[in-house]
């Protein structure tokens, strides 16, 4: 998929035109975001958000308007990956080898 940002910039965008990907509350998890698009030569930012009282809202990730879908692809493909490694772990906890199972019959 072409990318049709000219590249000259170093993937330095002005904020205006910077779009948000996702809202995250986790500001680890939106570093762990940005590394994850910037790896998919998405250029990224995070922004802090608060509401008007100061209080933190969240944390928002942002990418140039014509990486938008992109950046939505490669974050969906990691959030199935992390979902099918949860699960994976979960189904390993719940497996019970008793001394049976690995009898061998020959």
């Amino acid at each position: 998929m072409g990318k049709p940002m000219d590249k000259s910039n170093n993937g330095h965008a002005k904020l205006k035109d910077l779009v948000v990907v996702t809202l995250l509350s986790d500001l680890d998890q939106a570093k762990e975001y940005q590394t994850l698009l910037k790896l998919n030569d998405i250029p990224a930012t995070i922004k802090e958000q608060f509401d008007p009282a100061g209080e933190h809202k969240g944390v928002a990730i942002m990418v140039p308007e014509d990486f938008l879908d992109e950046a939505h692809v490669v974050i969906e493909s990691q959030d199935a990956y992390d979902d099918f490694y949860d699960y994976a772990l979960e189904d390993e906890d719940e497996v019970d080898l008793d001394t049976d199972y690995l009898d061998d019959e020959f």
